[in-house]
């Protein structure tokens, strides 16, 4: 039997799983792709472009080709709104599937939940996705897997993670100021329309203020970890905003800041030339005149408390542990780490579980980059290459 005979379940439809997903159909494996939400592409379908005028390496054109590979690819079978609920050893592993409860597909989210008319995100954000609708707007069974049992020879889990919960932070008062959102908020809002606006009004702000490490490296919390993305998505978001609106006043509140690129020294030169840097930590939040946000942060130069408004607050939050993988682990019989991800076999073999036939990629392993959940997710697929005795 040829590796042309085998067939592969990529549990998980964001960044990592359709690499994997792609990659193995490159290699002849027909692949049984299964993704809990009703659309492709996870969290990272939902960024937004963030080139000024040249790119700035975000990912996000990337995520958008693998998704149309995928699409477009005879040996990817997808199945949307959908999750493991009982697996059997047999040959292989025999996977039981079951309806999944799914998101709305038109809704923004978060703290621009009361303005649907500037979310445009329909069928999951990506025009690519279109193909497994029909033209009611209702996932098409035809296209979109109606088999809830799957013989498989091997298993890739890339099922990702869940982004922190702003509302944990109480004292950033995610959910009651209009004008506070999250990192995701702001991708998905500036997908949906091209441009920064406020959820209060959708002007485009004239001041604006990120705080980095919101539920990452945080003591109080148990979350030690940075989560490795924060940094480059804010940086980049504020150069692209700067770019559009070069009169913009951006205001960077920060810890430490993490390496984000390989020429990374003149790109944070140029952060510095164009944004505010503050190392501290605002921790009140309060609305002021016209929707402002009024914060409260310690001077570096002498610890003297100052008060300062912005028309816009984003809160760059981290990657936390996947909400399913405690069930997930009992299922497959995978083992979590300290934090709550899955722990891969050993840091030499980041893509392999440990489990016979059953490898790891992206995020659901621990916090990393597109770039990084992509590299991991292309050596999970040459490691079940292998596995199923191909070259």
């Amino acid at each position: 039997m040829g590796i042309q005979d085998k067939k592969v379940m990529v549990l998980g439809g964001g960044i990592a799983g359709l690499t994997a997903a792609w990659e193995l159909s490159r290699a002849g494996v027909s692949v049984e792709l299964v993704e809990k939400a009703d659309f492709l592409g996870g969290h990272a379908i939902q960024y937004a472009c963030k080139a000024t005028d040249t790119c700035q390496q975000c990912g996000a054109c990337a995520v958008e080709s693998t998704l149309r590979n995928v699409v477009g690819a005879p040996n990817i079978n997808v199945h949307l709104a959908k999750e493991v609920s009982a697996i059997t050893e047999k040959d292989g592993y025999v996977v039981s599937l079951k309806a999944a409860e799914t998101q709305d597909k038109t809704s923004c989210g978060g703290a621009y939940e009361e303005n649907p008319e500037n979310c445009a995100a329909l069928r999951g954000w990506s025009k690519h996705n279109a193909a497994f609708y029909t033209e009611d707007g209702k996932l098409d069974p035809a296209k979109t897997g109606g088999s809830e049992l799957l013989a498989v020879d091997a298993m890739v889990v890339a099922t990702g993670f869940t982004p922190f919960d702003a509302n944990e932070k109480p004292t950033y008062r995610y959910s009651e100021l209009a004008n506070v959102v999250t990192g995701l908020d702001l991708e998905r809002a500036k997908r949906a329309h091209g441009k920064l606006v406020r959820p209060s009004d959708g002007k485009a702000p004239e001041k604006i203020a990120f705080i980095q490490c919101v539920g990452s490296r945080d003591e109080r919390l148990g979350h030690l970890w940075c989560s490795q993305v924060c940094c480059p998505y804010a940086l980049r978001s504020a150069l692209a905003a700067k770019h559009q609106n070069p009169e913009l006043d951006v205001t960077i509140f920060y810890m430490d800041i993490q390496n984000t690129t390989n020429n990374f020294p003149t790109f944070y030169e140029q952060c510095k030339a164009d944004f505010r840097f503050v190392r501290n930590i605002p921790v009140d939040m309060y609305e002021s005149d016209e929707g402002r946000v009024r914060t409260r942060f310690m001077a570096e130069a002498d610890d003297a408390a100052v008060d300062e408004e912005f028309d816009l607050v984003v809160l760059s939050v981290g990657i936390m542990p996947g909400e399913d993988n405690k069930a997930l682990a009992e299922t497959l019989g995978l083992t979590l780490n300290g934090d709550g991800f899955v722990q891969s076999k050993g840091k030499l073999a980041g893509a392999q579980s440990g489990a016979d036939g059953i490898f790891l990629a992206g995020t659901v392993t621990g916090p990393r980059t597109i770039a990084g959940s992509m590299a991991q997710a292309g050596q999970s697929a040459c490691d079940v290459v292998k596995y199923l005795g191909g070259a």
